[in-house]
């Protein structure tokens, strides 16, 4: 790889004159500014990041953690972020954590010693948010964030999404409703549950114990929790608090020969692409993820350019696409 002083050589100029030429910080006749350019060229030269961030205390990356990137749902919504901070002149480094903190924590340190410039991160662990808060890096959480974090967030209305499902489900005639959530201790999956079990309170219809299962958040887990909602009872809707897992609910009651959605009405969360195409189509509650991601980026970079700006806090309201695999008895 060509350095500066190969530049330099083949110009027939000192390096400092090649640094000035291509950082710009200093007039270069219009001769020997042609020359280095030229020479550049030929030698496919790329300047230094790390000498440039030196000297300008910044590295034009930004980092991303997500938990899973086998999920569609966090495909897309980095598929966001990337584009925005694309835009604005920022890389990105995706990191998956595979939700293991241990993980994460690793992936957090060598963001840190790369001097990302900030961090989006989805899934923080209340340690963690005191480490970064310590090394007063812009940080936005993404999605799932303890409680009292002092760290922007962006965030879905989890409660309104589960009370949508609720309402859908109440509006076509379903009583005897059951959720699939993903894990227990996972807020995100709390709210959605909780939304749910409100709605259904409020119509006089409840959610009973064995009516609600937990899986992970995979369409294998919600295939193996819906085969075992369903070898021993028959509702007639489950809510299922992600898509994926909507998604091997599908399976489980085609297997048992249950009709969705004339026996069985399906709903998922996060209307990722994949919800389309699926047969039935699923009915999900719909987060825009590309959108959401286009906010988070944006977050991060107004934190970037203002760091002592208020702390934000920015709750975007679901929507309920309706399509095959719900239906009125």
């Amino acid at each position: 790889m060509a350095t500066i002083k190969d530049v330099a050589r083949k110009a027939g100029v000192s390096y400092t004159t090649v640094s000035h030429v291509l950082n710009q910080t200093r007039p270069v006749s219009h001769d020997a500014s042609a020359r280095v350019l030229a020479a550049a060229e030929a030698l496919a030269y790329v300047p230094s990041a790390l000498a440039r961030s030196l000297r300008s205390k910044t590295t034009g990356s930004i980092g991303l953690i997500i938990p899973n990137n086998t999920n569609p749902y966090f495909s897309e919504v980095a598929r966001g972020i990337e584009d925005s901070c694309y835009a604005a002149g920022y890389s990105v480094i995706l990191c998956n954590s595979d939700d293991d903190p241990a993980k994460q924590r690793d992936y957090l340190n060598v963001l840190l010693t790369k001097r990302c410039d900030g961090l989006i991160v989805a899934t923080l662990a209340q340690t963690d948010g005191e480490l970064l808060r310590k090394m007063k890096v812009p940080t936005v959480l993404l999605d799932r964030a303890p409680k009292d974090m002092g760290i922007d967030l962006v965030a879905v209305d989890n409660a309104a999404g589960g009370a949508l499902a609720a309402q859908h489900l109440l509006s076509l005639g379903r009583r005897r409703i059951a959720c699939i959530g993903g894990p227990a201790d996972i807020d995100i999956s709390r709210e959605r549950i909780a939304g749910l079990r409100q709605t259904l309170f409020v119509a006089g219809v409840t959610l009973p114990d064995d009516m609600l299962v937990y899986a992970d958040f995979t369409s294998a887990g919600g295939y193996l929790a819906a085969r075992s909602l369903l070898a021993s009872q028959v509702p007639d809707a489950i809510f299922c608090c992600n898509d994926l897992m909507a998604i091997g609910a599908l399976r489980a009651a085609a297997e048992r020969g249950i009709a969705v959605p004339q026996a069985l009405a399906v709903v998922g969360f996060d209307d990722i692409d994949l919800a389309q195409f699926v047969h039935p189509t699923l009915t999900s509650v719909a987060q825009n993820t590309r959108r959401l991601g286009q906010l988070t980026a944006q977050c991060l970079l107004d934190r970037i350019a203002s760091p002592e700006r208020p702390l934000q806090r920015q709750t975007i309201a679901p929507e309920l696409h309706v399509r095959g695999s719900t239906v009125a008895v």
